[in-house]
């Protein structure tokens, strides 16, 4: 499943997360996994077998500097991730309020508010599951955000006057399913990752249209995005009213994120 170095990644994340067990000591034949957690291991041995993501065998990963409880009703926070959280936090200081839509585990939302202490932020979803793991996330990391369980294409947004509102929607298309890895397509959830081809913009295009009532005057639109949208982006922005629309490059080279100012229609 894994080549060599990668298995070996693996295994080693698995002893020292969650058995207390490091590389040294592997290497050193020095202390192992206690024998009363012996059949755990074996367990958690099976299920990467399996090609469930090692995160969600251990529970939890890494964001920035936060640790975020994981599970298969939420995505694994990705590092292009972590990018857009910095291309805010770098644009952006003050007691700003922040809405961060399509949360999953609260990583972008928390992330915020760990790096902006005066930001009052909400971190919405429609996955009343993923609420319960951003919640989790919240009291875990204790900074303190409102986690909302909503749905963006039929309720209103939990209040108005955002300086910001964020998102990394479900981007990836349908006919894109088989350049996903296996044991993303056989654990990871599919709500929160594919989007129809017909339509592959409607989360954007709704967020913008709610945007209009819920961001203040000046206020600002940022966005994950899949590589293949970058032009359709910026001619999204323009078609609904928005102002500075842009793409910015990942490390990779890629059109990862977006960014445009709701200025109104005047």
């Amino acid at each position: 499943m894994y080549d060599l170095r990668e298995a070996q990644s693996v295994a080693f994340l698995l002893l020292s997360e969650k058995y207390g067990v490091d590389r040294t000591a592997v290497i050193a034949g020095g202390k192992g996994i206690e024998p009363e957690r012996h059949s755990e291991f074996l367990s958690d041995i099976e299920r990467l077998a399996q090609g469930e993501p090692v995160q969600y065998v251990i529970g939890h990963t890494y964001f920035r500097d936060l640790k975020i409880r994981v599970n298969p009703s939420v995505l694994i926070p990705r590092p292009e991730t972590e990018e857009l959280v910095d291309l805010i936090v770098s644009e952006n200081k003050g007691a700003l309020k922040i809405l961060d839509i399509g949360s999953g585990s609260g990583c972008i939302a928390l992330a915020l508010k760990s790096a902006m202490r005066e930001a009052n932020v909400y971190a919405l979803d429609a996955s009343p599951e993923a609420v319960a793991t951003a919640i989790e996330n919240s009291r875990l990391n204790r900074l303190p955000i409102h986690c909302v369980a909503s749905d963006i294409f039929h309720d209103p947004l939990p209040a108005s006057g955002f300086d910001i509102i964020v998102s990394n929607p479900p981007y990836v298309r349908e006919s894109e399913k088989s350049m996903m890895h296996a044991n993303v397509l056989k654990h990871e959830p599919h709500g929160a990752l594919f989007v129809k081809d017909e339509d592959p913009l409607i989360f954007y295009r709704t967020i913008l249209a709610k945007g209009k009532a819920g961001l203040k005057h000046d206020g600002k639109v940022y966005f994950e995005i899949n590589e293949a949208f970058g032009e359709a982006m910026l001619l999204l922005f323009d078609q609904m009213g928005y102002a500075e629309g842009r793409t910015l490059k990942d490390l990779n080279g890629k059109d990862r994120m977006a960014s445009a100012v709701w200025r109104g229609r005047f």
